[in-house]
């Protein structure tokens, strides 16, 4: 990752000075742009659902079958982009019994009508394909498939393509921007005596008598596209159902009786997710996990886990404070994307901070409901040690470019700022639930979010949600001599222009909140050294001159 180079004096008694953002500018490729641009092929076409029929051969590692695309026209046209891999290969594609002509340009097909589609219109093609997915030399941080075996050397597959693009495996339309607003079926044929479990709810299955039996799985809701998933192997299937919520888990059989008893976990964080951000978002479709051969992703309703049925994150705290061994990080942050990436998603991926943000908070929201506010903070103030500041949180829009990976602690700490701005649990409460049901199953940007606490807190927090994701400094509360003996004056040193945000500091045991700003202001009290503030920084991502 590229670095930030910061430039800065601080000095007591003297004014900081600002550093400037000196991010090296990036280069992108045409690709770049046909994967993450929304040009008129694009933005002409509705998808209304996705039917998806492939059958997967493990030992040749292949995929053959094809994709039913349903879509509304939005604009007259006689060209879409549909996007798949160049490694796959197109078949045919199919409209009214017909084959369409297309061309491909890098990772997009752009197919032509014979006719312009109307405004309005309902339309569905039928696009065949075939060929060997890309392989993930390390998933989930890189997209691709994973082909493992279990214990008694059955095939054991997964897919993660957050990021990489759904295109990698099937034809999509691979924007964030569009998701299919009837849901979708996943049919997936697998040898016999191995299962296959997509999102949503099982169908049922069919012996097709050629040594396959094929799986069928619909979602209801609308989903992202890189949620779609499937997972094969020779699962063991525990139901359970708690409060009305169906739950329901795919696991090796050998790990069947382990699943059992760790995965008792989900019950108090359904309790405490759906009290702070409102009813599962996907009740229709069940909530799953399904045991997977890498760590983890946030497939909707089909969750992938692979945490070794450990607390922690692999058996690690990432607060370093010893809380984060107090629960299974993956089954936590992962199910948190349900209501955080899944429910609500960003419209480009380079406002990836609206899941990621949100749902690294949604650990410390189910810390402080297990553990108590004070733990949860402690937790907060640990993930502080994981942030690099090297890039910023948003990304470049329109080139499938994500930001910094500080969007996972930052935008958590971000957010745990802005929770002690609105200095009232009570309506800080009921506003993160208003978010989170007022952008149920929407796609969103950082305007929207941005607008929305805003009007909901009352408080301009314009200035404070850019100078957390747009630059690479966090805020620095500087203190200098007014002149006066015991006397110190207070201000904000930051990029962002015109900053304002309150400040809780502690003088001689008792709490004062500091209106604070760029402009030097006097303390409202006498001291004799700096050192005798204390800046709450466990509950404000904060630095200060002290």
């Amino acid at each position: 990752m590229k670095k930030l180079f910061l430039a800065s004096i601080v000095l007591l008694g003297f004014q900081s000075v600002s550093a400037q953002l000196t991010v090296p500018k990036e280069n992108f490729t045409h690709r770049d742009t046909l994967q993450g641009g929304l040009r008129p092929e694009r933005t002409c076409f509705d998808v209304q659902r996705y039917d998806l029929n492939i059958k997967v051969n493990p030992t040749e590692k292949t995929i053959i079958g094809y994709n039913d695309i349903a879509f509304k026209v939005v604009e007259n046209t006689n060209k879409i982009q549909i996007d798949l891999f160049e490694n796959m290969q197109i078949d045919s594609i199919v409209f009214n019994n017909k084959k369409l002509n297309y061309k491909r340009d890098e990772i997009a097909v752009f197919i032509t009508f014979n006719e312009s589609l109307k405004v309005g219109s309902q339309e569905k093609i039928r696009f065949y394909y075939s060929g060997k997915p890309i392989i993930a030399k390390r998933a989930p941080w890189d997209g691709g498939f994973v082909f493992n075996q279990d214990s008694k050397g059955k095939p054991w597959i997964g897919v993660a393509v957050q990021g990489t693009g759904a295109s990698l495996w099937y034809p999509v339309k691979d924007s964030q921007s569009d998701e299919p607003d009837l849901g979708a079926t996943i049919k997936v044929a697998v040898p016999n005596g191995l299962m296959n479990v997509s999102n949503g709810r099982l169908l049922g299955s069919e012996n097709l008598k050629n040594g396959y039996t094929r799986w069928d799985w619909e979602v209801k809701n609308p989903i992202n596209t890189y949620d779609i998933t499937l997972n094969i192997a020779d699962y063991a299937h525990i139901h359970d159902n708690h409060k009305g919520l169906d739950l329901d888990y795919y696991v090796l059989r050998e790990n069947e009786e382990k699943a059992r008893k760790h995965f008792e976990e989900v019950k108090p964080m359904m309790d405490c997710f759906q009290s702070k951000f409102g009813k599962y978002p996907f009740a229709e479709d069940g909530y799953k996990l399904v045991e997977t051969p890498y760590l983890g992703m946030e497939h909707q309703s089909a969750v992938a886990y692979g945490n070794q049925y450990l607390k922690g994150y692999l058996g690690n705290d990432l607060s370093g404070t010893g809380i984060g061994m107090l629960f299974d990080f993956i089954i936590i942050h992962e199910s948190g994307h349900e209501w955080f990436g899944n429910s609500i998603t960003s419209k480009d991926i380079a406002d990836m901070w609206i899941h990621e943000g949100f749902t690294q908070y949604s650990e410390i929201v189910f810390t402080e409901c297990q553990f108590g506010y004070d733990k949860a903070m402690k937790y907060a103030y640990g993930l502080g040690d994981n942030i690099s500041n090297d890039q910023p949180i948003i990304g470049h829009y329109g080139v499938n470019k994500e930001g910094s990976g500080d969007m996972y602690p930052k935008g958590a700490l971000l957010i745990n700022t802005i929770r002690h701005i609105v200095n009232d649990d009570e309506k800080w409460w009921k506003m993160l639930l208003k978010y989170s049901e007022t952008y149920r199953h929407q796609i969103i940007d950082t305007k929207t979010v941005i607008d929305f606490f805003n009007q909901e807190s009352g408080i301009n927090l314009t200035s404070v949600f850019n100078q957390y994701l747009r630059y690479t400094t966090i805020p620095r509360l500087e203190f200098r001599s007014s002149g006066t003996k015991d006397q110190f004056e207070f201000a904000w040193i930051t990029e962002e222009p015109n900053f304002e945000m309150p400040i809780d500091i502690i003088f001689k045991k008792k709490k004062i909140r500091l209106m604070a700003t760029n402009k030097w202001q006097k303390l409202p009290f006498e001291m004799k050294y700096v050192s005798q503030i204390e800046v709450l920084k466990d509950k404000f991502y904060v630095k200060s001159g002290l």
